[in-house]
């Protein structure tokens, strides 16, 4: 495990480039061993889970998340990854060796595909795990975006040369998840895991810093004002069990200074910043180095 395992998708927001910033912030008790269980309501490309994973020793995890997908590609990498890896190779070897014009007719033939059914609850599917990752090597901008049906409807990408399977990386993130558990669920199904030497990361959907920039679209369901509320009120509920809790989330002060909706909502708890490169808004001009927030429960 010396190498350096990566995230299997592309993903909004994602975290890779903050994690030298995130592992400042980790609690005391991950870094020295007391932490026995890690926690991600959302987990998303796992970025931090899979950082977690390597340099700690925890002997228990769990991960959830409302895209049905993401949580059956997770399974399929755990427990079938040498099929999901054919299925990969003969996908790429496919789509590499055709023109421009005909990588799109098969880009499109396979999301017609991947939306014409939906997997069940606790269905393991290796062949739907495979769409999933070639659709999000092959569209544009590695984007994972649904409507309101819960359709994908990402176009296709105009990559050159895409690595539809990176198999090394497989095998060694099925072999670093193989103690783990990958739930179908929000976030509040992982309440019955968590005790006092838990450390939970929270990674939801952000909150929009203007009206162009509110992307959270990964399922059909959207992620407003009141679905932060009621995550704050889930992160306190945790805290009364004294796990170690950290959450990720845009700071609205970038855009507006009086704006001190998560300072209300998350009082009485850590709140710093860490900075990102990302888009404020389709302008040049607000691209660049905005900051974040992380709000902890423990000091750092």
């Amino acid at each position: 495990m010396s190498e350096k395992i990566r995230p299997f998708v592309k993903w909004a927001g994602g975290k890779g480039s903050l994690i030298p910033q995130l592992n400042n912030f980790y609690p005391y008790e991950l870094k020295n061993g007391i932490i026995e269980r890690y926690i991600e309501p959302f987990v998303g490309g796992g970025a931090v889970l899979i950082d977690i994973l390597q340099k700690y020793d925890v002997q228990e995890a769990y991960a959830f998340d409302i895209n049905i997908d993401l949580i059956n590609s997770y399974n399929v990498i755990k427990n079938d990854v040498e099929e999901l890896i054919t299925n990969l190779k003969q996908m790429e070897i496919e789509y590499l060796q055709l023109e421009q014009e005909e990588r799109k007719n098969y880009f499109y033939n396979k999301r017609d595909e991947y939306n014409s059914y939906a997997l069940e609850e606790n269905e393991q599917n290796v062949q739907r795990a495979a769409q999933f990752i070639y659709l999000n090597r092959t569209c544009f901008n590695g984007l994972y975006r649904v409507n309101k049906e819960g359709k994908f409807n990402v176009p296709v990408g105009s990559y050159k040369n895409p690595m539809i399977c990176d198999e090394e990386n497989l095998r060694k993130l099925s072999e670093l998840i193989q103690n783990m558990q990958f739930q179908y669920g929000d976030y509040r199904r992982s309440m019955e895991y968590v005790t006092e030497n838990t450390f939970v990361y929270f990674d939801p959907p952000y909150r929009p810093l203007n009206v162009t920039s509110g992307f959270t679209s990964y399922t059909k369901e959207d992620f407003n004002d009141d679905s932060q509320r009621e995550l704050a009120a889930f992160y306190r509920k945790l805290n009364e069990r004294n796990a170690k809790l950290m959450l990720s989330n845009s700071n609205p002060k970038n855009i507006n200074e009086e704006d001190h909706f998560f300072d209300n909502i998350y009082h009485g708890f850590n709140i710093d910043e860490i900075y990102a490169s990302r888009m404020i808004n389709a302008n040049s001009k607000g691209r660049g180095k905005i900051s974040e927030i992380l709000v902890t429960n423990y000091n750092t």
